[in-house]
């Protein structure tokens, strides 16, 4: 389960699973807000982070996130195939930038 807060937090904000499984994640919006979580890595999220201050309203759907409603549950289901550390954060403008950020470490 990873919970995300209007205190823009996350918790856990990492996990460490092993190369090759796959992770479902009950993500759960305990807050008033939408917030999101979204898969990447500090570059990849660096730019979507951009761009959605650019395009606050951008509607976006990829298999690497899940925008989560106030009060609401989603899945998030993903395969680790590759060793190192990945990054998630809510990209919601003005989220990211408050630290609303976590990583994930696959071992070999």
């Amino acid at each position: 389960t990873l919970r995300m807060t209007d205190d823009m937090r996350f918790t856990p904000s990492h996990f460490t699973v092993k190369q090759g499984e796959t992770v479902r994640l009950r993500v759960e919006n305990k807050g008033q807000v939408m917030h999101e979580v979204v898969l990447g890595t500090q570059g990849t999220l660096d730019q979507h982070a951009a761009m959605m201050r650019q395009y606050p309203d951008m509607e976006h759907a990829e298999p690497h996130m899940a925008h989560v409603a106030p009060r609401a549950k989603e899945d998030l289901v993903w395969h680790f195939n590759r060793p190192g550390r990945f990054d998630f954060a809510c990209l919601i403008p003005g989220h990211y930038e408050a630290g609303m950020r976590g990583t994930f470490t696959v071992t070999p």
